[in-house]
């Protein structure tokens, strides 16, 4: 039991919490199920009490001391939640990690870590899921209140629009609904929760005190351990009622909710890693136009590091590039549509992003036999030129209206020669990847415009605010995109300006936008062909030097072609967009040393030790070049280690054994 738990528990959920399998005796009295959730739990993995205790050992029964339930008094619980809750202190060695409305108990500073990276992913989501039960409850009655929330209003990045008239479109709706939702409340028509990996359960607590409109949430985890935690920070935070936690593989608690009276209305799955063995579960619990969210963390797949190891995982080769981060977005959306389409279900994205080292997707699933036969037309190919860059997109089906019925075909194609007609170079093959829209525009603008109308109720809405308006921003129906640097890297000249270069595209007729996954991305529906042209134009005011290049470079090959047409690069008013001109927050600044994604959990539990120091021997290793050869035999040498120097004594590394761990500890 406890070496199956081991082994996986890490693979599961451990961004934000690392938990020991082996605990001290003070710490055993955390992990014995005192709670009435963590005993069923226990339960369910087929352990007794009895054998629950004998893996413990005895610990001497101290009072622990009594700290409030909730910071907030509009989200305590009434007089009759206390009485069956009893509440919950601090045990010796446990610290308490505040965000949001949420207080979670951790079972020690040195064996637990708290990723704040991730405070962004959460906050989004309970932006989301609020307004996703704002307009699911909408239709059954319910009316959602969000605390701090004034009147709602539409933001709009454009100068002319009229606010007034945003705000009287609003309340021209549906008359008043009699029943009302708050956070924190039992809402008997609300929506049902799960959270698959729920590790330390900080999410669901988040959902429980932040979300209105919930029946209730399910934070689930395979190991005993996380489910008791689980179950205690549930008491803490003085959400027992609307929390329940669970101890089952996140599979088959999926895989048994499927009937149609049993689906969960928002799944979340946010694994250490990858999530494809959990998305066929998980499109198949869903409930009708149910919300599925996914975060993904393995971004060096689907980034193009391993196209075979993507392929397997998610049915698409993966290709490195520019837009690797948007094609990451695009392979995991069909991935889900792929799987949904094998139970007659579709897809429907409601928001993509691309968030530094991860990637979150949230869509709702629906069933039709009719709109599923439109898959295979939603999906293309991707044709990525090794020399500079220009892609292409083969649809992998095709779709014709013939009157009130529609015809399915197989696409034609491809749409490259075997050379790339700019510099000569081959193509790559990548994909398939979802080659439709990303986002919902409507329901982005009505999380923009909650968010930005209470900045208060989330720590990092300065970011969301930002990045949802570069979103709204982006061209709906061109995929991918090209970067400025890239484009003069290939012909070795200087990059010209951001607003030049977009004034250069508006000025020829094509339409140009950023992105929010890259600083300096262009997303524009001008060919290939159009931007070379362009960076000819600026070549000649900006010129290289010819003689050095080689003639079988892609740089000699476009250059030696004269520009069909002149590039004018006047900036132009449009060429900024508003997001940039308000000098929003779009992207992440570094908050802190080694920010980023943490380690991987050991089997048996805990953080590696010598962590922190190997990342300090590393950095910055290729920066202090090392000039004196006589420095050389302070590092080991490899091939030494590896039995097959032979330089012997005259080896200009070190020969010397490595210590033991035992060794360093002293």
């Amino acid at each position: 039991m406890l070496v199956r738990t081991a082994r996986l528990f890490p693979r599961h959920h451990l961004r934000h919490l690392h938990l020991p399998c082996t605990l001290s005796a003070r710490q055993t009295l955390l992990w014995r199920f005192g709670s009435a959730a963590a005993a069923a739990a226990a339960a369910s993995r087929g352990l007794t009490s009895m054998e629950l205790l004998k893996t413990a050992p005895e610990v001497p029964a101290s009072k622990p001391p009594q700290t409030p339930a909730a910071e907030d008094s509009s989200l305590a619980p009434t007089d009759a939640d206390k009485e069956q809750t009893p509440s919950v202190g601090l045990l010796p060695g446990e610290t308490v990690v505040k965000e949001g409305k949420a207080s979670i108990l951790f079972p020690s500073a040195n064996e637990v870590f708290y990723n704040p990276v991730q405070e962004f992913n959460r906050d989004l989501t309970c932006a989301v899921i609020t307004e996703f039960a704002r307009d699911l409850l909408a239709q059954r009655g319910v009316k959602v209140l969000v605390p701090g929330e004034k009147e709602r209003m539409v933001v709009s990045l454009s100068e002319e629009t009229n606010e007034a008239d945003a705000q009287t479109e609003e309340k021209n709706g549906a008359e008043e609904p009699a029943v009302t939702a708050t956070v924190g409340e039992k809402c008997e028509s609300g929506l049902r929760v799960l959270e698959g990996l729920a590790a330390s359960g900080l999410r669901s607590v988040r959902f429980a005190l932040e979300v209105p409109g919930l029946q209730s949430v399910t934070a689930n985890d395979f190991s005993t351990k996380a489910a008791a935690l689980i179950a205690r920070n549930a008491q803490y935070n003085g959400v027992s009622h609307l929390l329940q936690a669970s101890c089952r593989d996140a599979s088959m608690l999926m895989y048994e909710m499927r009937g149609k009276k049993e689906r969960y209305d928002v799944i979340d799955l946010d694994p250490y890693g990858s999530p494809a063995s959990f998305l066929d579960a998980a499109v198949q619990a869903v409930s009708e136009g149910g919300l599925l969210c996914v975060t993904c963390t393995d971004m060096a797949v689907m980034a193009g590091n391993s196209g075979e190891t993507c392929y397997s995982k998610y049915g698409s080769v993966s290709i490195k590039a520019k837009y690797c981060h948007e094609m990451a977005l695009r392979i995991i959306l069909h991935s889900l549509d792929q799987r949904a389409g094998v139970y007659q279900r579709y897809i429907q994205p409601l928001l993509s992003v691309s968030v530094d080292f991860y990637i979150r997707v949230f869509v709702r699933v629906f069933t039709g036999q009719v709109k599923v036969k439109n898959s295979a037309s939603k999906q293309a190919l991707v044709y990525n030129c090794v020399g500079c860059g220009s892609f292409y997109l083969q649809r992998m089906g095709r779709r014709t209206s013939n009157g009130k019925h529609m015809k399915y075909s197989a696409a034609t194609g491809p749409p490259v020669g075997p050379e790339c007609e700019h510099c000569g170079q081959r193509h790559q093959l990548g994909g398939p990847i979802w080659a439709e829209p990303i986002h919902d525009m409507a329901f982005v603008q009505k999380v923009l415009s909650a968010v930005s109308g209470n900045p208060s109720r989330f720590g990092t809405s300065k970011r969301i605010e930002g990045m949802l308006s570069m979103v709204t921003e982006e061209l709906e129906d061109v995929p991918l995109y090209y970067t400025v640097d890239s484009l003069s890297s290939t012909i070795h000249c200087n990059t010209p300006p951001l607003l030049q270069f977009r004034s250069a595209l508006l000025h020829a007729g094509h339409r140009v936008s950023l992105s929010h996954a890259c600083k300096n991305a262009i997303k524009t529906d001008a060919p290939p062909a159009a931007l070379w042209d362009i960076m000819r134009c600026w070549e000649k005011a900006n010129p290289v030097k010819r003689e050095k290049l080689s003639e079988t470079s892609p740089a000699f090959k476009i250059l030696s072609t004269e520009p069909s047409s002149e590039a004018c690069f006047t900036v132009r008013e449009d060429a900024n967009p508003q997001s940039r001109k308000r000098h929003l927050t779009r992207f992440q600044e570094n908050p802190q040393a080694f920010w980023g994604p943490k380690a991987r959990a050991k089997a048996g539990g805990g953080i590696a030790a010598d962590l922190q120091d190997k990342r300090k021997k590393c950095q910055n290793k290729r920066k202090n070049h090392i000039t004196d050869s006589s420095e050389l035999k302070n590092f080991p040498c490899k091939r030494f280690r590896q039995g097959t120097c032979t330089h012997g004594e005259k080896c200009c590394y070190s020969h010397d054994p490595e210590p033991t761990n035992e060794e360093k500890m002293e």
